[in-house]
């Protein structure tokens, strides 16, 4: 119940073989991309962000071998070691590292605390300048919480004065359930501070290692130099195959079956919790993504409670891998696990949690 990627039965396996041998490849298709990617699936990607209220031209798109790598490539090539980076928190940015690892400083900021993220960011940004802001606005992992378009109008006007730029992780945005999100930041941002990333690992397959950068063309092509001494690009084949998907409809189609096959794990999900964790817990009803932030009664989320529920074969993601202090929270994960699964860690889960209770 920690996996925070989709289950192998929603994998399009059988239209993914499909596609790969029905497509006609010539030898140049197969030999290393350009900088920035290819070509035709910068074109596809940028006719994609459209839908979404985004103006940005293949030339202001770069491909990359997921958002991870994303993130990697922005805190090697455009900061500084020791910038102080601004985050929302809980983070995603604490369980995965990479501005840590470039030697950055990271800063939290609470949405649940008296003041507003864009006044604390307008109080530390006076004492040390931020070189940018790390967000997932939509479907935050791991809260699973949105940015009303008011916040987000808000933080751009803040960041603007200010001269922060963001990072937008957009990456489950597509995964909404009954009703649209809020439009994303870069769709906001007529100031070009926004670094937009999105991926097709929360929506077609991990595996493909695609995603993508949206950003001002000069970044893109500092970017797009840094990758190809990385790895000369990532892989033709899978950019060749998610450019197929979203030229002909295959994409929309497959989101559309894959919405609601989350929903129903969803529901399944919550109606577990409904019959073992009251009580014990409380949670919002997720409006997209994969994940319930699953809040304790007591604070005995510690790796004491993670290796009793490892003995029982279950793998959860505890609160304090976000927010060192966080002994209250668990990350569920409704998208991975089968219904068999999902049933035998929730009930075991809430006995373990009630004898330590």
């Amino acid at each position: 119940m920690g996996t925070g990627e989709l289950s192998p039965a929603l994998l399009p396996t059988k239209q993914i073989e499909k596609t790969l041998r029905s497509t006609f490849f010539d030898a140049h298709s197969l030999g290393y991309s350009e900088p920035k990617g290819d070509k035709r699936l910068r074109q596809c990607i940028s006719v994609y962000l459209e839908t979404k209220g985004i103006n940005a031209s293949p030339s202001s798109l770069m491909v990359v071998s997921g958002g991870l790598q994303a993130l990697q490539l922005i805190s090697v090539g455009l900061l500084q070691k020791g910038s102080m980076i601004l985050h929302e928190s809980p983070s995603y940015l604490n369980s995965v590292h990479p501005f840590q690892s470039a030697g950055m400083h990271l800063v939290g900021l609470s949405k649940q605390g008296h003041e507003s993220i864009p006044t604390q960011m307008k109080r530390i940004n006076g004492r040390k300048k931020a070189s940018l802001f790390y967000t997932v606005p939509t479907f935050n992992n791991p809260t699973n919480t949105t940015w009303s378009k008011e916040e987000r109008l808000n933080l751009l006007s803040l960041c603007k004065k200010e001269q922060i730029p963001i990072i937008e992780d957009d990456v489950y945005s597509d995964l909404w359930f009954d009703s649209e999100p809020p439009p994303p930041l870069k769709s906001l941002d007529a100031d070009g501070l926004v670094l937009h990333i999105g991926s097709m690992s929360k929506t077609l397959s991990p595996g493909l290692r695609i995603g993508w950068i949206a950003g001002p063309i000069t970044v893109i092509e500092r970017l797009a130099d840094i990758k190809m001494q990385m790895d000369y690009g990532s892989s033709a084949l899978s950019q060749h195959l998610v450019a197929e998907w979203l030229a002909t409809g295959q994409y929309s189609k497959h989101l559309e079956w894959l919405r609601q096959e989350l929903m129903e794990r969803r529901d399944f999900t919550l109606t577990l919790l409904n019959q073992y964790f009251k009580g014990l817990a409380e949670w919002q009803i997720p409006q997209g993504g994969f994940y319930i932030w699953l809040k304790l009664c007591k604070p005995i989320v510690n790796p004491n409670l993670f290796k009793q529920a490892i003995k029982e074969n279950i793998l959860l993601n505890p609160g304090y891998i976000y927010e060192p202090n966080n002994h209250t929270h668990i990350r569920l994960s409704y998208s991975y696990a089968t219904e068999e699964q999902l049933a035998y860690g929730i009930q075991t889960l809430s006995k373990i949690i009630r004898r330590l209770v």
